[in-house]
Formats: C-alpha cells, sequence, structure tokens
C-alpha cells in the first residue's frame, strides 16, 4: 500500500470534528492523481496526513537529544536515513557487525516517520519503544510546521533537497520550492539544530558530506577511525547499491504494506533529465530564477 493509498483508504469518518471544520475554511484542489488536497500553512496535504499533522503538533514532545531527518519526498530520504542511523549508532553497531540493523531492517523501519508512522494512525502513539538515545525520526512537513513543536527544544534537523518536483506545486508536502527555501532559511539562522545538505554533494563528495554531517550530530569521527577506514565502510553499508541488494530490500514489506523496493531507485545526479523535455527544462529553470531570487540558494 502506497502512501495516496494510505490516505484514500481511511475514511472521512476518522477525520476529528476538529480537522473537518478547519479543512472546510483552507484552499482546496486535487493532486496530480486525483486526490483531495488542502492547503495548511503554506503546505498540501490529504485530509488524513493533515490530520496526522495536527496530531504530531499538538502531541509530540520533543527530547533535545532526538535528530529529525527531513526531506521533501524522493530525494534521496532512504540513503540519509541509512546514513544517520549508522553515524549515530556506530559504537552499538559496528559497520562490520553482521548483524547490523540495516542488514535486517529498511532504513525506513528504523528511522520512521513522525507523521506517517506514528501520528497518523494515532493521536497519542506509544513512543516508549524508542527509548534509546538519541530518538531518530523523519518528516515530509515544512520547517516552520515542524519548528511550531521544536522551538524550545535544542534537538537537531538534518534536511536533504534534490532536483525533483511538479511545477505547480499542487503535490504531497508541496510546493516544493517552499519547502527547500524554509529549512535552507533555518538552517542560516540557527545551523547548530539545522544541517542543509544537497544530495549532488553528497554523491560527488560523500567523505566530506559524511563528516560534515558527523560533526553536526555531535558524532565525529576520531582520527583513528578515520585511519581504520570506518568512513569508507560506512559509505559502503549505506550505499543504494548495497541497500537495494539485501534480502529485506528486495523481498520486504513496511508494515502498512508498501514493498521495501519500492524505495530505490537510481540515485543518480541529474536522472531528471531523462524524463524532462527541453520545454520542461526551460519552464523548470524560469521557476528556479524566481523562486529562489535573493535567497543566496542556488542549484
Amino acid at each position: 500500500m502506497d502512501d495516496k493509498n494510505m490516505a484514500v483508504n481511511l475514511r472521512n469518518d476518522d477525520l476529528s470534528e476538529e480537522t473537518k471544520t478547519l479543512i472546510s475554511s483552507l484552499p482546496s484542489d486535487k493532486d496530480s492523481t486525483g486526490i483531495n488536497v488542502c492547503k495548511y500553512q503554506g503546505c498540501w496535504y490529504t485530509h488524513h496526513f493533515l490530520q496526522a499533522v495536527l496530531n504530531f503538533q499538538k502531541n509530540f514532545k520533543p527530547q533535545d537529544t532526538n535528530i529529525i531527518v527531513a526531506s521533501f519526498p524522493k530525494c534521496g530520504t532512504t540513503w540519509l536515513k541509512a546514513l544517520t542511523f549508522s553515524l549515530v549508532h556506530r559504537s552499538k553497531h559496528p559497520s562490520h557487525d553482521h548483524h547490523h540493523p540495516l542488514l535486517s531492517n529498511n532504513p525506513h523501519v528504523l528511522v520512521p516517520y513522525l507523521k506517517m508512522n506514528l501520528y497518523y494512525y494515532s493521536e497519542k502513539p506509544d513512543l516508549t519503544k524508542f527509548s534509546s538515545s538519541p530518538r531518530l525520526f523523519s518528516t515530509h512537513m515544512p520547517s516552520h510546521t515542524l519548528q511550531e513543536v521544536l522551538k524550545d527544544s535544542t534537538c537537531k534537523v538534518v534536511f536533504e533537497e534534490t532536483f525533483e518536483s511538479f511545477c505547480k506545486g499542487v503535490n504531497f508536502f508541496g510546493p516544493f520550492w517552499d519547502q527547500v527555501l524554509s529549512y535552507w532559511r533555518r538552517s542560516l539562522e540557527d545551523p547548530n539544530h539545522v544541517l542543509f545538505m544537497r544530495f549532488e554533494e553528497m554523491k560527488a563528495e560523500p567523505h566530506e558530506q559524511i563528516k560534515r554531517l558527523a560533526e553536526f550530530l555531535d558524532s565525529p569521527f576520531t582520527k583513528e577511525e578515520e585511519e581504520n577506514g570506518l568512513v569508507d565502510e560506512i559509505i559502503d553499508l549505506c550505499s543504494l547499491r548495497n541497500l537495494s541488494s539485501l534480502e529485506i530490500n528486495k523481498t520486504g514489506k513496511l508494515c502498512e504494506g508498501r514493498d521495501n523496493k519500492t524505495f530505490f531507485r537510481k540515485g543518480e545526479v541529474g536522472d531528471w533529465k531523462n524524463y524532462l523535455t527541453p520545454e520542461m527544462e526551460n519552464k523548470i529553470d524560469m521557476i528556479i530564477q524566481e523562486k529562489l531570487q535573493n535567497s543566496g540558494l542556488k542549484f
């Protein structure tokens, strides 16, 4: 079951009266597949995803050691989750361990979505099973929606972006550019707690970017670890080539029924060019120029 089917299979009866009232006051539209979406705090959600966001905003109690991996859908999230888990838990789970959790669990199980995996199904999910510190979570919510809950917390947020979206912007968790800019600006305002990473840079210079991520997570590599090749070990363990070849990711499913293999694509920089016509490229170039003007963020 994919994210869209998750939204369709829940009935309107599952929405609270408060949420129904809110939806009636929000801008509404349909996404490219015909599913009803509404715009809340500048972001498009299905009605049931909005319910999950509201549940999260009302009930999530952050811990200062929490780490949240934030991204736009299909923007290298799986890879970043695997890297984050491996970095912060490398003392407990060495990358050469034959029983490493990544060898038997999909990264989305080890770093669950706050909205889709937790607050989607319960107003107050049981978080006691995430007792190990730091707790790792993930989200597709924009920065300003997240910060309402995290404003008094010192937990860290890692955001990754890449070049994919719909020009119109009426898609899940979109508009894409608004979300990217929300995390970009937040990373400039509070660099100790928000790290902005680019997929292209992670592919081009993995050693430097992973060391940068480790330092941000307060888990810097020691000189001995670097000399013993631990950076390379983690890169190999978390590579899309390795993760996609594991049996758990070839045949396994998440709890809601989604095939693990759907999270693994080519993982190549510039693959979008194979799907766009020159006219589409020109249109997106114009959007880039307009949306990122004076932001300091460049592609």
